[in-house]
């Protein structure tokens, strides 16, 4: 807040603009915490007023609950088959195949990013043929897949890799490229070796960017381990889904639909918090309550 108050005037008639520090500047702590609490407080009860609005629209027939049963009615399934034993081996298959994928993709993206970034001729040998293998939608590799691992975990694996592989691939080698010519002057006029280089220069440098790039993969990888189980497994919660869908079971469909929800947003949390471990010295998310 900006605001003029009277002060002594030179003889020319000008006058002093004084500004009023305000509470952001006064209280930074206590402004910082009431925004944090104003944001969680609204992240929480969109999501909720949906539900409620959902849970009233089935208990008043404003909507089929045969098809769109109740939320109470899908957690109350959920918790069910979660007692019952009958839920864990679902998630635990799909979560594994999206690890074993996610895990191998990362590695193979970031080494291969780092290299065509550093490197200007394999950036040129590779780059068009890398190009065109990204647009090509990834479900369409899957009987590929199949030809090579045959039924099993091995397609499941492979799709998840190969998804997260160009992710990681991008936002590696476009980190790297990205990379200020003033800081490799710099890494050379003290005569740094290429490892140094690497180490000191830009890995610090490139690596919030490809974390944000292995953050999105995370989220790609899990639709695409569901629609994979759709089309190729027998088990999974995208088997689960399709299976309940097939059967008319919606309760456990949703069920299946809200398993996912879960899985990603912790994997993407998990990788949140790698990232703010690994890179302390990047500024945070502005998407979260930066102030």
């Amino acid at each position: 807040m900006t605001t003029t108050t009277p002060a002594e005037a030179p003889d020319d008639g000008t006058g002093v603009l004084v500004r009023a520090p305000g509470p952001h500047e006064l209280h930074p702590a206590r402004t910082r915490r009431r925004r944090r609490a104003l944001e969680l407080s609204l992240a929480v009860a969109v999501p909720l007023l949906l539900v409620l609005l959902w849970q009233l629209a089935a208990g008043h027939a404003w909507i089929d609950d045969r098809v769109y049963p109740a939320p109470s009615t899908i957690l109350a399934d959920g918790w069910d088959r979660a007692t019952a034993g009958e839920l864990w081996p679902d998630v635990r298959a799909t979560l594994q195949r999206v690890l074993a994928g996610y895990a191998v993709g990362t590695v193979t993206g970031y080494a291969l990013g780092l290299l065509m970034g550093s490197v200007s001729l394999v950036r040129a040998a590779l780059e068009p043929l890398l190009d065109a293998l990204y647009v090509v939608p990834k479900l369409a590799l899957l009987p590929v897949f199949l030809n090579m691992f045959g039924l099993g975990e091995g397609p499941q694996v492979a799709l998840v890799a190969a998804t997260v592989f160009f992710f990681v691939w991008i936002s590696t080698m476009a980190a790297v490229l990205s990379v200020p010519a003033g800081h490799r002057d710099a890494g050379q006029v003290f005569g740094a070796s290429p490892w140094q280089m690497f180490r000191h220069v830009l890995l610090p440098a490139s690596l919030p960017a490809v974390l944000v790039g292995a953050r999105i993969a995370a989220g790609v990888a899990v639709l695409v381990i569901v629609a994979s189980e759709q089309i190729a497994a027998t088990n999974g919660l995208g088997h689960l889904i399709f299976d309940a869908r097939a059967l008319f079971q919606n309760d456990v469909m949703f069920v299946g639909i809200l398993c996912v929800a879960v899985l990603g947003v912790v994997l993407s949390e998990l990788v949140r918090l790698a990232g703010r471990l690994l890179t302390p010295w990047a500024p945070r998310d502005r998407g979260r309550g930066r102030t």
